[in-house]
């Protein structure tokens, strides 16, 4: 029996541990450090900056395999999705790496006996690729592993030369091929390994890291050179298990099965409905792992990517005559499929799905009344035999009703119609204009590379301000001024120090830096701010007070003691609030970002719905409750697998280690932490929310304060609570009801005004129409009158109006330094007279505009001192 894809994948990362290899897990598909992507696509991203030179990982084999995806910006096969055999937006990448250890011979060696001994593959069936100059790759795979010549192809370097950019690290590549058969492809008689139907199937490629390519194109051998292998485990698993597609290995059937049932389609029976069947198997994958990693749906950048897989999925169910949420529910079979290989989805289903639940329910709300609206213009364009949709309705559509672009060129594609791309666009830059938002990567700046050679070559940092240390002796190791080491530093200068150790925390995970002094024998450094721009290398960054700071001088490092309690207090504060939200709201509640600093604390985190004034002091009570239990705080360091099990609690899009520091607060809060906190609870005096608020969809954001700075809010609203019962001679406790009783009475007074003001203008619209003119035998009523609120301006008009029965009024009103103008027309004359017209052309004289109905119409304008004027112009357009 063939292989399932689980143990193939556990078959690798096992097969490459026999060969003193690293078993590294798979790293975020949020690329870390590195702003020139926007998803994690293949196993060497984790390992980036290890090829380069610039980190030291510890390891110098390593096999992994890592989750990928490629369906936004520069990688994007979004579109074939569901149409080929082979494409999808996530996908798992086997990988062996080498780091300046082995090379070109044990790379093939290996790849060449996992295929052949471990996973049995016919070596008749398998062929070779190699870089039309690589002789040494040539030699290996022929003489060494016995591959036949006529099976080794040399091939361009278009295929088989891979490079990092114009210049930097590059080499040739070597490609193992499995050939499918006559029966699978185009069929031709001349087909070959070059053809680009699915017979020749590439299974891995090896890359052989081993030039440095110059400004010139001269390439330079490496000193170190590395190995980067890549191989698709679906792919592999499809020819493991005999399949002509990966949708018919066991990575998909359990979703095509569940797909079925749903829609009651037979896959295999249809391919329209199998390829939305294929979609939707793709994307719930793609859905599950992006959500997992701490992805949320929004209108920029990955949110969108996800955004629009995930709509894309949910319109292709609709096509299947799904008419309800359903990808939750794809959801958890996925997770149940792969929560042996990835026990963290397991963990974070509850959260996944209902996110996933969310976002179905918002877009059904809109796909309706959008497909309706497409479906109108599609029809008009076909009356006019147009074929191209204007960007202007693609943009509101996208706008309005949130249809993603490729969404509505899926729609229209079918019925032979395309995208007015350029005008969308047109569109789009207007919009930003009023509001430009458009994505910066990773979020985050790459990291410097002054500080990835420092820490490359062992200038590292130990940090010692756990347990309340807020003091020591070190000495400097590295001096850097505008991303350049230098030797020294004098006194008015700004620079960054690194020491061999610090108590001074580097900020990371929500929390600022420290700031202080560093003293020697000569010389004052003032300590702005300190970050940790790699892992274990901080940077005190300041400047100089007095004196020269030398590499290798003694210092002593003073932190900011008052400073570093409030900080302390804020994060452990943000613990505690986090506990109490999950107790209030349910275990949905994942942190999705965090600030603390030594005023206040900010946390945001996954919830759908506004959280109430209610549920806001039940989580302040529990928080408080907390508090005043005086808890000790505990730390533990320990194996992340370990820590996971006990139930703590890990940030979703956080990079941890091999070991982790556990932060416990009695049986109330256990959280994955690096940061400086309390001894106990009660340090943290008192915790107030100041404000709930949302920063995206599904995210939710609470301000806080703790300690001091809770008191001062508290002492600051008092105050201002006291200050306001003065004014209405009461007590603070009373002015709830004083201020209802206050605002009842002017309700009445407001009323009693408004039934004077309309006897009044019932009075004055007697005495106006004395004022009546006859033209071209029309009644005609133009008047200035004494009335400043347009509510009132239309109803003495609609008095007017009856008393009337037929003809044309023109008011005109002053309201403080403004003109209004109402033109009303009696239906009976509405067929020559248009009272939006006549606003239109006398609203000009009053330095304003407006328009409306035939029998009404109003202005506004910022001249009040022309309304005689503009009255006059009345009888000159009638006259006409």
């Amino acid at each position: 029996m063939a292989m399932k894809g689980n143990e193939i994948r556990e078959s690798f990362l096992k097969y490459f541990e026999g060969k003193g290899h690293t078993r590294v897990p798979s790293s975020s598909l949020i690329p870390k450090d590195d702003p020139t992507l926007l998803f994690t696509n293949s196993g060497m991203v984790q390992f980036k900056n290890a090829f380069l030179g610039l980190e030291n990982r510890g390891y110098t084999r390593a096999a992994s395999c890592q989750k990928s995806v490629r369906a936004g910006g520069k990688h994007n096969d979004l579109e074939n999705v569901g149409v080929t055999a082979r494409h999808h937006t996530f996908f798992e990448m086997l990988g062996n790496f080498s780091f300046g250890d082995y090379f070109k011979n044990e790379a093939i060696e290996w790849a060449w006996e996992y295929l052949t001994e471990v996973v049995k593959l016919p070596k008749d069936k398998l062929w070779v690729t190699v870089y039309q100059d690589d002789d040494e790759a040539f030699s290996i795979w022929n003489k060494k592993m016995k591959v036949p010549s006529d099976r080794i192809v040399r091939m361009g370097e278009k295929s088989n030369f891979w490079m990092m950019g114009d210049t930097g690290p590059c080499g040739p590549c070597s490609e193992i091929i499995f050939d499918q058969g006559p029966g699978t492809g185009c069929g031709k008689p001349d087909c070959n390994i070059d053809c680009g139907c699915d017979r020749y199937l590439e299974i891995w490629n090896l890359v052989f890291t081993q030039f440095d390519r110059d400004a010139a194109g001269k390439l330079n051998p490496l000193p170190k050179p590395n190995i980067d292998t890549g191989m698709g485990l679906e792919r592999l698993a499809a020819v493991i298990q005999g399949v002509k597609s990966n949708y018919d290995t066991d990575f998909f059937t359990d979703i095509i099965r569940f797909v079925e049932k749903l829609s009651g389609k037979t896959y295999g029976k249809n391919e329209e409905s199998d390829t939305s069947i294929r979609v939707i198997a793709d994307h719930s994958r793609s859905i599950a792992f992006l959500i997992g990693d701490g992805i949320l749906p929004s209108n920029e950048g990955r949110g969108y990517v996800l955004r629009r897989i995930l709509r894309r999925a949910a319109r292709h169910g609709k096509l299947l005559g799904i008419n309800k949420p359903f990808l939750y529910q794809c959801a958890e079979v996925v997770i149940s499929m792969i929560k042996g290989a990835y026990p963290d989805m397991e963990a974070k289903a509850s959260f996944i799905t209902k996110v996933i639940l969310n976002e179905e329910q918002r877009f059904m709300e809109t796909l309706d009344a959008g497909l309706k609206i497409l479906q109108e213009e599609t029809a008009q364009l076909n009356k006019v035999k147009k074929n191209v949709l204007p960007g202007s309705l693609v943009f509101k559509l996208y706008d309005t009703y949130g249809f993603p672009t490729d969404l509505t060129a899926d729609i229209v594609k079918r019925d032979g119609f395309t995208l007015d791309n350029e005008g969308f666009e047109a569109e789009m830059e207007r919009q930003r204009e009023k509001a430009r938002a458009a994505w910066k990567g990773s979020g985050e700046e790459a990291v410097s590379e002054c500080y990835l050679k420092a820490a490359s070559t062992g200038v590292l940092t130990d940090f010692c301000g756990y347990e309340g240390v807020t003091k020591a002796e070190s000495s400097v190791s590295a001096i850097f001024v505008n991303g350049q080491p230098v030797d020294s530093v004098s006194e008015g200068e700004s620079a960054e120090i690194v020491v061999e150790n610090t108590p001074f925390y580097g900020e990371s995970g929500g929390q600022v830096g420290d700031t202080g002094f560093l003293e020697g024998a000569d010389f004052s450094f003032a300590v702005a701010d300190t970050k940790k721009p790699v892992d274990k290398l901080f940077a005190h960054q300041g400047t100089v007070k007095s004196g020269t700071i030398k590499k290798s001088a003694k210092v002593r490092l003073i932190v900011d003691l008052e400073r570093r309690k409030a900080i302390q207090a804020n994060h452990s504060g943000t613990h505690i609030l986090q506990a109490a939200l999950k107790a209030v709201l349910g275990d949905h509640i994942k942190q999705s970002g965090s600030l603390v600093n030594p005023e206040r604390l900010r946390f945001d985190f996954t919830h759908f719905s506004k959280i109430s004034d209610d549920e806001i002091k039940r989580v302040e009570k529990i928080a408080n409750d907390v508090i005043r239990k005086n808890l000790p705080v505990k730390t533990e360091v320990c194996a992340l697998e370990d820590a996971l099990k006990t139930g703590a609690t890990a940030v979703f899009d956080e990079k941890y280690g091999a070991t982790v520091r556990m932060v416990k607060m009695g049986d109330v809060s256990r959280e994955l932490c690096g940061g400086t906190h309390v001894e106990r609870t009660g340090d943290i005096g008192i915790l107030k929310v100041l404000h709930e608020s949302a920063i995206a969809a599904g995210v939710r954001r609470i301000e806080a304060v703790t300690g001091r700075e809770a008191l001062r809010h508290i002492q600051e609203f008092e105050e201002q609570l006291k200050k306001t019962a003065a004014l209405f001679k009461a007590n603070p406790l009373e002015i709830t009801e004083r201020v209802e009783k206050t605002l009842k009475h002017i309700k009445e007074l407001e009323k009693e005004i408004e039934a004077l003001q309309g006897k009044m203008a019932a009075r004055d619209s007697g005495d106006l129409l004395s004022q009546l003119k006859e033209i071209n035998g029309i009644k005609v009523l133009a008047a200035e009158v004494n009335i400043s609120d347009v509510k009132m301006l239309r109803d003495f008009g609609d008095k007017l109006r009856d008393k009337l029965a037929s003809g044309v009024i023109l008011l005109g009103a002053k309201t403080g330094d403004k003109a209004m103008l109402l033109c009303m027309v009696t239906k009976d004359l509405t067929s020559r007279f248009h009272a939006g017209n006549i606003i239109k052309e006398i609203a000009p004289l009053i330095g304003g505009s407006g328009g409306g109905r035939p029998d009404m119409a109003q202005a506004g304008g910022t001249k009040p001192e022309n309304l005689a004027q503009a009255i006059v112009q009345l009888e000159k357009i009638l006259a006409k």
